[in-house]
């Protein structure tokens, strides 16, 4: 099969993430895509993440009415940081009969050149581009580097016209945090699974 990874912390999973995910395995010539939960990102501050297990349990609940979308946590046990090159390295190793590719926003696409060896990744990996909604300092930094026509004219790169989902994790968090009602941005199984357990809340 042709498997899209689509990376995150998923801090909690929330409905953008799923209509990203579902459009990418609808959409394209990929069969079905890997949620995978980043234990950690080298780019991120870890303190605000909820335990591996809970975000992880947050994204099976999910998507287990959906057979082309599955939770995996293959970074779990690998070493960390967890960098993408290493994941993939050993997804070939352990899943010789599947092909893989790369499911990413077009703000990481921008950043990709920072990547740990980015070049191998590039040339032996597929990467479908989806876009966001950037702010003013994005939109700047986005015309100022020179590197983006060549990534996205790259042959390996495909620029996928998914829908636009201007809903972040950090705001839920936050919202929730202030009290307010996130229901709708979350699928009801996640949100009431966040409810009982009271994450977020202070």
């Amino acid at each position: 099969m042709n498997i899209g990874l689509y990376f995150g912390t998923f801090n909690p999973i929330h409905v953008g993430h799923l209509v990203i995910a579902n459009h990418m395995v609808e959409f394209t010539n990929l069969d079905q895509v890997w949620l995978v939960v980043t234990p950690q990102n080298p780019l991120k501050n870890k303190t605000s993440l909820l335990a591996d297990y809970h975000r992880l349990a947050t994204v099976r609940i999910a998507v287990e009415d959906n057979a082309k979308l599955k939770a995996c946590n293959i970074e779990f046990d690998l070493p960390k940081p967890s960098y993408t090159i290493n994941t993939l390295v050993y997804l070939k190793e352990k899943y010789p009969e599947h092909t893989f590719s790369l499911i990413m926003g077009e703000d990481n696409l921008r950043t990709f050149h920072k990547w740990k060896n980015y070049e191998q990744i590039i040339e032996n990996y597929p990467i479908y581009s989806y876009p966001r909604v950037l702010t003013e300092q994005e939109q700047e930094e986005k015309q100022n580097i020179a590197s983006k026509n060549f990534l996205k004219n790259h042959p390996t790169i495909t620029i996928c016209k998914a829908p636009v989902m201007n809903i972040s994790a950090s705001f839920i968090r936050e919202a929730i945090k202030n009290k307010k009602d996130v229901r709708y941005l979350l699928t009801e199984s996640v949100y009431k699974y966040v409810t009982e357990m009271h994450f977020y809340e202070k």
